[in-house]
């Protein structure tokens, strides 16, 4: 006998009471501000709730306010994100806090659609400021939403493929309630990161909203929705340079990257491709080198590649490096927002720095 399923027209009410009562309590919904939602909108993409809480704490005790963003020096605001990485997410919260100073007056538009206007905000992030921070009536929908939509209806499609996303969206667009719209979205996220959970079995008995769903309590729910399998990642063998100079205090070397591009414009630990030789020649014609010494492995994974690293300590007698270089000592190091793909090379670099005892 086929399975008797309410209509899914239904599923907001009850959604939004099971959400009301179960909301785990996060600073940015005890304290729902439009700037708040947004600044915990950006960082939560591609980041786990609960990485994201020390460093929203931080990044609000440094900067209150919008305004205080708008203003904040790059360097600051690298600063206060590093170890969340992806950078540009918050270059570009800043680029839309500045764009907000001059075009709106300081204050975060209300609407969807102005919304969209500002650097680094799509549909998704749109959606839940409009409907979070303001009580518009909007959708946000990301990778739990669709999930969650996907097993709902029954829908075996490739939810990251074009016509199925916008049409799974276009469902949540229509079922978003006048009222409450803000619950509504977050209900539908809390029920994908709790209980609607990826690659596993749905926790059906605990879901609110079973009576809606197509797929409840059946197997075939866990490999819903469907995904094309992930292209491999390019992998790039790396030489990681820690520079250290002889002189008293010590300085050590950091290379700027460029504007665009992976960790655009982030200070690191210089470094080559295996097959290149750029910095170690810029060492050698300097006539600076005293000594090497290797410092072992490390890995590091991007999105779409992955470093297999291998360190190596160059003790050098000082000499002015070239544009886009610059050394500094232990004390002018810690502004320095360095990526965490160089953590196995940073996290002893201070103590190299002020040892008493020779470092090579």
């Amino acid at each position: 006998m086929a399975k008797c399923v309410k209509p899914i027209e239904g599923i907001a009410e009850p959604l939004v009471r099971w959400y009301t009562a179960h909301e785990r309590a996060f600073p940015w919904r005890t304290e729902p501000t439009p700037y708040r939602v947004w600044v915990s909108e950006i960082m939560l993409q591609q980041t786990r709730i609960e990485a994201a809480l020390p460093y929203f704490d931080r990044f609000m005790e440094a900067l209150p306010t919008l305004r205080d963003l708008a203003e904040a020096s790059e360097d600051v605001i690298l600063k206060l994100w590093e170890g969340l990485g992806y950078y540009s997410r918050v270059r570009n919260l800043q680029k839309a806090a500045q764009q907000v100073m001059c075009e709106h007056g300081g204050e975060l538009p209300s609407s969807y659609e102005e919304l969209l206007t500002l650097p680094g905000i799509g549909e998704y992030t749109a959606g839940a400021i409009a409907s979070i921070a303001f009580g518009k009536r909007a959708a946000a929908v990301d990778g739990n939403v669709l999930r969650v939509m996907a097993r709902l209806t029954d829908d075996d499609r490739d939810v990251m493929q074009t016509k199925p996303r916008r049409e799974l969206t276009e469902l949540v667009r229509r079922l978003v309630p006048a009222e409450a719209p803000g619950e509504f979205n977050q209900g539908l996220m809390e029920l994908g990161e709790t209980i609607c959970l990826p690659n596993a079995m749905p926790k059906c008995s605990e879901r609110p909203v079973r009576d809606y769903c197509a797929v409840a309590g059946e197997e075939r729910a866990r490999d819903l929705p469907t995904r094309a399998a992930a292209k491999p990642r390019r992998v790039e063998q790396r030489t990681v340079f820690t520079v250290i100079t002889e002189e008293s205090p010590r300085r050590v070397l950091l290379h700027r990257r460029e504007d665009k591009g992976l960790l655009g414009g982030m200070w690191e630990l210089p470094n080559e491709l295996v097959d290149a030789t750029d910095t170690m020649l810029m060492l050698d014609t300097s006539g600076s080198v005293i000594g090497t010494k290797p410092l072992g492995s490390g890995r590091h994974v991007f999105s779409h590649v992955e470093w297999q690293m291998n360190g190596l300590l160059v003790k050098v007698n000082p000499f002015t490096p070239s544009e886009g270089y610059r050394f500094v000592t232990a004390e002018e190091l810690s502004p320095y927002a360095l990526p965490t793909a160089f953590r196995t090379y940073t996290a002893q670099l201070y103590q190299t720095l002020t040892a008493e005892e020779e470092v090579l």
